[in-house]
């Protein structure tokens, strides 16, 4: 069995900030962000939207795409690393709200890399004949989580919400492969919340996210086609037969690289992080929803997804485009 995308979605909050609008909070430029990440605006949360309000609403459109009912989805699984609360999960918010009641609900933590480990955690459940739908979300308020003071990170990032309903099916296309380095885990950083300056009443400076911009770049670029050409390996298939390559939207410089390396044209990787900067978890499926939605995918495309982020965590899967 394979689980096969028959719906997507996604939800981003109705304010946008441009660059200029950075430029006025730290010393920085639009020429300045433009040129060292491909980034122009980004989507910041508001008042009800929430990180379970971006993804409830993502997972509505994606049902609704995939012409579904909330009730016969058997499994959600929610990637975030921007929880509104500890518990309950993200996921058993999202049930709530939208009415699937019939579903087992949990959420996974991979940060940038996580709506791809959801993919393969819900296709591991659907090849073993354990459920036969599952709706997959990634969702976050990177906002709540950004030190608007730090030049080097807040010019990055950005809120919003993607999801995907998968169907089981007996024939298709799916391969992964899936990596962790946790002794490079110090470069990219966000301790809890929890830890508090009681004193000050503020939050520690820990509790932002942290990030040494280089090595991450070094990271993405090295093991990113690693990833790809083993997972072309694995599935015994040549990279000229790929149609898209949809990269976790963190810079436009790692994806113009990882193009290079692959000797492949970058009309084959499609970008919106100009748009809505790099949203962690969402950033692949918001892309995947815009394709959808544009009418960019055709029946029989072969996509290779591949996300990369904190952990240090990497990986690639293959996925035959069925809608």
């Amino acid at each position: 069995m394979i689980g096969k995308v028959c719906g997507t979605g996604s939800c981003v909050p109705a304010e946008v900030w441009d660059n200029q609008r950075l430029a006025e909070m730290v010393e920085t430029s639009d020429e300045w962000i433009r040129e060292r990440t491909g980034v122009a605006r980004r989507h910041i949360a508001r008042g009800e939207e929430t990180t379970v309000y971006l993804a409830s609403k993502a997972s509505m459109n994606a049902l609704e795409n995939a012409g579904m009912k909330p009730e016969e989805v058997e499994l959600i699984i929610a990637a975030t690393i921007s929880p509104d609360q500890i518990m309950p999960s993200t996921a058993c918010e999202i049930q709530k709200n939208i009415g699937a009641v019939n579903a087992t609900c949990f959420d996974l933590n991979a940060a940038c890399t996580g709506f791809l480990f959801a993919l393969n955690t819900a296709q591991a459940y659907l090849s073993q004949g354990i459920y036969k739908t599952a709706l997959i979300v990634g969702a976050e308020t990177l906002s709540n989580l950004t030190n608007w003071k730090d030049r080097s990170t807040c010019i990055l990032f950005g809120d919003g919400a993607g999801a995907a309903v998968l169907k089981a099916e007996e024939t298709g296309i799916f391969a992964q492969v899936t990596h962790s380095d946790g002794e490079k885990g110090g470069v990219l950083t966000c301790t809890s919340r929890n830890r508090i300056d009681y004193e000050n009443h503020a939050a520690a400076p820990e509790t932002y996210m942290q990030m040494d911009g280089k090595e991450v770049f070094k990271f993405a670029v090295s093991k990113v086609p690693e990833a790809i050409d083993e997972l072309l390996e694995k599935a015994q298939m040549d990279v000229q037969q790929i149609d898209h390559f949809l990269l976790h939207q963190a810079n436009e410089r790692i994806i113009r690289s990882v193009a290079k390396r692959l000797k492949q044209s970058i009309d084959k990787f499609p970008i919106n992080m100009e748009e809505y900067g790099n949203t962690s978890s969402a950033s692949i499926p918001i892309l995947l929803d815009n394709l959808n939605r544009a009418g960019a995918l055709e029946k029989g495309d072969k996509i290779i997804i591949s996300g990369f982020g904190a952990g240090l965590s990497y990986g690639a899967s293959l996925i035959e485009w069925q809608k």
